[in-house]
């Protein structure tokens, strides 16, 4: 029978990712999307020359700046969203061995990616890193935690192995 008022896993500050992993997150990620966006504008130009449509590239060079805008922040929001939601990490958060979670140790929901997401098109969000600990707006407006993995499973793991010696 399960207690009623079990305790729940929270994270502490040693488990947060450092500043420097963040940084090397940031890079890594920040270099996959500028790769998916060349990506499709390369899908699109091969599709203009097999329909023989060259004007298509003059059309591409004329767009204005909030399209722009807004095609980049497509490629950051589904970027984020695909790998955040399904594997709760980045490529860079897969390369430096950190996680996304929620307080408790947890996937973060949809929604809490979501909005995760949508935060990282805040102007100048990125300056929200030169504070202690190494926690952005994405993620304190979002209350997710980016956070090293492998420390994540062995302090769960031990907490778990403590409750149930309780029980």
């Amino acid at each position: 029978m399960q207690q009623l008022n079990a305790r729940k896993f929270e994270l502490d500050d040693e488990l947060l990712a450092s500043h420097g992993q963040r940084f090397a997150n940031y890079l890594i990620d920040y270099i996959c999307q500028v790769i998916m966006m060349f990506g499709v504008f390369m899908i699109i130009v091969m599709v203009a020359i097999s329909n023989e449509n060259k004007s298509i590239i003059s059309e591409i060079e004329g767009v204005s700046d909030v399209v722009k805008y807004a095609f980049i922040s497509a490629i950051v929001l589904i970027y984020y969203n695909v790998f955040e939601i399904f594997f709760s990490v980045t490529i860079g958060k897969l390369i430096t061995n950190t996680v996304v979670v929620d307080r408790n140790g947890d996937k973060p929901t949809t929604d809490e990616i979501l909005v995760r997401s949508i935060c990282r098109l805040i102007p100048f969000e990125i300056l929200s890193f030169l504070s202690l600990p190494g926690k952005g707006w994405h993620d304190a407006i979002s209350k997710t935690y980016v956070v090293k993995r492998k420390v994540l499973e062995d302090r769960k793991r031990q907490f778990n192995f403590q409750n149930n010696q309780k029980s």
